[in-house]
């Protein structure tokens, strides 16, 4: 058995996303780290809300990092066995570099803060957008895409699973590649509720922001395999890992040639390491072989440890 954990991003965020773990002292002991570190009780706003602050990307990357990390924290302090390999989508691969030991909690939650407010800055809000694209191949999707670009800037963004495809660009360009994808076949083209095209080129002005913040932040060698967003590889070099996130922010995220690389390295479980169960829903769609768990609460992670024991 080789196992792999995997960390979601943001839209698995819900307020009250902590409450089973109440009383763990491991995963209250993250939230206060975290909260020192912000300088503002993102616990707080974890388990009271409102949804709408919640979501403000601002807010949803640094609390779905913590959260993450504190399931892992959680998972690790009860005895769980270490991953094999680990990967993140999106936000999620600051996750799984902290579990790494790559970044400090204390780094992470700051520097996915300062992510955010790079990414949203980049383009002003209402003037970009992002949508998935379903039951449509991946080359049809570009092609569409190529298309679309008649109007404006769009580009396919996330390769989530087979036939599940999130493209992003201007807002022109993104109405056009959604007609463009619907008149080939599609069988659902649904803008989704984002306020900026996140990982397509339109975002890399915030790609050389977070280029500088990194230089400037610890980054340390992993622990444990991290698998890259931007091209399934493990990078193990700081400098690597620096230039991989800073990319990664204006890059499509690879996520079935991660699983993939997961595939090739041995991996027959699969771990949800965070909120939700968004992760292992792709995965079935892309390794339906494998065997899938999530961790959401204390009874799913002491189960869990003495499943994978």
């Amino acid at each position: 058995m080789r196992i792999a954990f995997v960390f979601p991003g943001q839209g698995s965020q819900s307020v009250g996303m902590l409450s089973g773990f109440a009383g763990n002292a491991t995963v209250e002991g993250v939230l206060a780290r975290a909260d020192a570190a912000l300088g503002f009780s993102i616990s707080n706003l974890i388990a009271e809300g409102p949804a709408e602050t919640l979501g403000l990307t601002v807010n949803t990357q640094p609390a779905m990092l913590a959260a993450s990390v504190a399931f892992y924290e959680a998972w690790r302090a009860a005895g769980g066995r270490t991953p094999d390999v680990t990967a993140g989508h999106s936000l999620g691969e600051y996750s799984a570099l902290t579990a790494a030991g790559v970044f400090t909690l204390e780094d992470a939650v700051r520097l996915v803060r300062f992510r955010a407010e790079a990414m949203q800055s980049a383009v002003p809000v209402g003037t970009g957008g992002m949508a998935a694209v379903i039951g449509l191949s991946d080359d049809e999707v570009l092609a569409a895409c190529e298309e679309a670009r008649a109007v404006g800037a769009v580009e396919a963004v996330n390769f989530n699973a087979p036939g599940q495809v999130v493209v992003a660009g201007e807002k022109a360009a993104l109405a056009r590649a959604i007609e463009c994808v619907k008149a080939r076949g599609a069988r659902r083209a649904i803008e989704l509720p984002v306020s900026a095209p996140f990982h397509s080129s339109l975002l890399k002005p915030a790609a050389e922001q977070l280029a500088k913040r990194l230089a400037e932040t610890l980054v340390s060698v992993p622990t444990l395999p991290v698998i890259a967003n931007v091209d399934a590889e493990l990078h193990t070099t700081p400098d690597a890992i620096r230039a991989k996130l800073a990319a990664q922010a204006a890059s499509p995220v690879q996520w079935v040639k991660t699983i993939e690389r997961m595939k090739a390295e041995g991996v027959t479980d699969v771990v949800e390491c965070g909120p939700g169960k968004v992760l292992v829903g792709l995965v079935r769609r892309i390794a339906p072989e494998m065997n899938l768990h999530s961790i959401n609460d204390q009874a799913s992670l002491d189960a869990l440890i003495q499943k994978l024991a």
